[in-house]
Parts: C-alpha cells; structure tokens; sequence
C-alpha cells in the first residue's frame, strides 16, 4: 500500500520574514557551495557569535535551514548578533520567533563614526537601549574598538559609543560582546576606567597569550572562531593553551572565518565541530568533557536558551 503524498508544507509569515535576509556579504558573496556537514559532536555545544542576516553562497541557507543544519551535528542554539539599527532589531525579533536563537544587539565600532557625523549616534544608542529590555536580548555586542578600519579621526565617536554600550549592558543585567581589532591596551583600559560588566566576552579573540592571562585574571571569557584552525595562528593557539577550560567559549562569525579545511567556503553554525575538534587537539583534551565545558560556560554567560533570562549583576 502506498501512503499518500504529504500535504506540501505552508510557510507562517514569521518563517517567511526569517527568509528575507538583511545584506549579502559586503564582497557580494561568493557563488561557492556550503559544504558538507561534519561528523556530529556527541555533546551539544553553542555558536557563541554568528550573523545569519548575511546572505552568502551560491544557495543561501534562510535561519530555519540554518539552525536544522547545526542542531543535527549537536549544535544546539546561536548568539545572532547584530551590527547597527537594522540588523540589532532583526536579531531580536529573530529571537523571539526561534527558540534555538539568543540575541545580542549593538553598534558595531566602525558604525560610530559614521553615525556621529550623521548626527544620529545618540539616537541610534537609544533604539540599542530599547532593545536591550526584550526578555531575549542576553547581550549587548558587538561593540568595542576597531583602529584597523577607522583611522584617528573617527576613534572618539568609537570610544563613546563603546562606553554608552558599556553601561547599556550594565544596567540591564547583560553580557558585553567585545570586538577588538588592533586595539588591545585601549580596550582594556576603557573596560577597566568605565567597569567592566560581570559577564564580559572577547568575541573572535584575537591577542597573544599574555592578553588571554589579563582578560581572564579579570572573569572574562574568550570566544575562539575557525581562525583559530588557520595555519599562521599559532597566536592565537598559544592563547587557548594559556586560557582556563571555564573562560572558553566558540564561535563561528559565520559567514566570515570558515575553519580549516574548509576556508574559501561559507561558514555557519553547523560548521562549528570542526573548530571544538581542533581546539580539543590543541588543549590535549576529550572531545566530550571539553564540549561539557564550553557548553556551561556559554550558559553561564547567556542562561539557558529555553527559560526566563537571568539578568545579572552588573559589575
């Protein structure tokens, strides 16, 4: 007997919104293909750090593809990070609509300037603060430093809309996702100066060993990404060696940072095993317990993707 042909499956609205992705990547994609999903992790971990708003591939995988994908390779719920108005209001509704999907929500560094001359940074501050109180709002990132892309002349707009984010995230209880790109001692000199919230996250670490000490001397945590897989970061290895197994956290920045062997390709959460593979082997560990681990920690920093959120102390 044969059985019936399933009725073919009508998208809700909120699944078809998920679908309308807000940007492609800012190098137009790439007609490339996502590639094969990896030998699944036994322990359920978290992608600490990703951007599915960004289109990119030849077949743009839409949130729900995105987040089958990883759950069937055990991983189990993302941090989706916004970068500016748009896409921090995204993420949050995102959020709501999925509850696999945490939201953090910020003004990228290299938004500030921008914004400032614009005469719309304090403004654009306050849509971050608004969205800051949605129970699935848990982070307030990312935001930070960058002096590679903006030179001195924007560094102010930089160092005040870092500090506005600072004491958002303080006052509502959230995590702080820090993005540091060629500005090592000013961020933590402006963590130190305007105190740091309790749950404070390097995202895509990207110092030496003698930083991961400081941060980590400090309570905070550092997110490693693919590049860590890359062959010329021994850098970066020599940072997860130095950082304790409760301060690390993974992530993928996907699209960016596609991890070895699979680098010229789109990256996404499912793609996530092969860096806790690698850092395993880096750190001499058990795939499992070090899963275990990272897995605790990311609740630690986020709660729980299932319950009510934990706000905590501020720091």
């Amino acid at each position: 007997m044969t059985a019936a042909s399933p009725e073919p499956r009508v998208e809700e609205p909120a699944e078809r919104a998920s679908r309308d992705h807000l940007r492609t990547r800012s190098d137009g994609g790439r007609a490339v293909e996502y590639p094969p999903p990896p030998e699944p992790l036994a322990v359920g971990v978290y992608d600490n750090h990703t951007h599915l708003e960004i289109a990119d591939g030849a077949l743009p995988l839409d949130v729900h593809e995105h987040l089958e994908r990883a759950a069937s390779v055990g991983v189990v719920g993302a941090v989706q990070v916004g970068t500016d108005v748009a896409t921090s209001r995204w993420s949050a509704d995102v959020a709501e609509r999925e509850p696999r999907l945490l939201a953090a929500v910020a003004l990228h560094p290299n938004e500030a300037p921008v914004l400032e001359a614009a005469g719309a940074l304090d403004d654009a501050l306050a849509v971050i603060d608004e969205l800051a109180a949605r129970p699935r709002v848990r982070a307030i990132g990312e935001t930070g430093l960058d002096f590679y892309r903006t030179g001195e002349d924007g560094r102010d707009a930089q160092f005040r809309s870092f500090e506005a984010h600072i004491d958002i995230a303080r006052r509502h209880g959230l995590a702080l996702q820090i993005h540091d790109r060629d500005a090592h001692d000013e961020v933590l000199e402006t963590l130190r100066r305007v105190g740091a919230p309790e749950r404070t996250v390097f995202h895509c670490f990207s110092g030496g060993d003698e930083l991961a000490r400081v941060a980590t001397e400090a309570g905070w945590y550092l997110s490693f990404a693919g590049n860590v897989t890359f062959k010329n970061a021994e850098t970066l290895r020599d940072a997860l060696l130095a950082t304790p197994r409760d301060r690390i956290l993974v992530e993928t920045d996907a699209p960016y940072l596609t991890p070895v062997p699979l680098r010229g390709r789109p990256n996404a959460p499912y793609l996530v095993p092969h860096t806790m593979r690698f850092m395993a082997g880096v750190l001499g560990a058990d795939l499992d317990e070090l899963c275990a681990q990272v897995a605790s920690n990311t609740r630690a920093v986020y709660g729980a993707w299932h319950d009510e959120p934990v706000r905590g102390a501020s720091g």
